[in-house]
């Protein structure tokens, strides 16, 4: 089994189809950490986990509110931005309490700029996106660069690679490549 995969996302929307994938396949407890740079599009995978989870919030970046709670769908999604705080404010954020499940309903967790966490739960995908070079021309209604998504499985953690494969055959997203497979 792959211990990471690459998908390419020729457009915004393969973006969010790919979390939507995430969302719908994903199990209570989960945690995302998205890097990516500014613009990369961790918040646009975030609004697909939301459609995945069936969130009818409309879901926007929380860089000044920090954590975002969404309540309404099959399980909660719990989305933070770190990027305005050093570690020791994040620290101070107790963040564990969400993916322990001590004091919040556990559900999904996406974590932009998790490079300011001091703590990092024993198991967790990440997941980072880049800008690509992958869209011939740029569309009038989807006019971003295309991108790719490393995803990469940390700690004991077992992904069906074959299922998420499935739930994207048809969409625009493709696979890039996985690595770790066995000959």
């Amino acid at each position: 089994m792959p211990q990471d995969c690459t998908f390419l996302l020729p457009q915004a929307h393969s973006t969010q189809r790919l979390g939507e994938a995430l969302g719908e396949m994903l199990p209570a407890g989960s945690v995302l950490l998205l890097e990516g740079n500014l613009g990369s599009g961790k918040t646009t995978l975030t609004q697909g986990i939301g459609a995945g989870l069936g969130i009818a919030d409309a879901i926007v970046s929380p860089t000044f509110t920090l954590i975002s709670e969404y309540l309404d769908g099959r399980m909660p999604l719990y989305h933070l931005d770190l990027y305005r705080l050093d570690p020791a404010a994040v620290e101070q954020l107790y963040l564990e309490t969400y993916w322990e499940g001590w004091e919040k309903e556990p559900g999904i967790m996406a974590i932009e700029w998790p490079d300011r966490l001091v703590h990092r739960p024993d198991r967790y995908l990440h997941l980072t996106l880049q800008f690509q070079d992958l869209a011939p021309q740029p569309t009038a209604d989807d006019s971003v660069p295309g991108r790719s998504a490393i995803l990469r499985t940390v700690g004991d953690w077992t992904l069906d690679w074959v299922k998420i494969q499935q739930m994207l055959a048809g969409s625009s997203v493709k696979l890039g490549g996985a690595a770790g497979e066995e000959d």
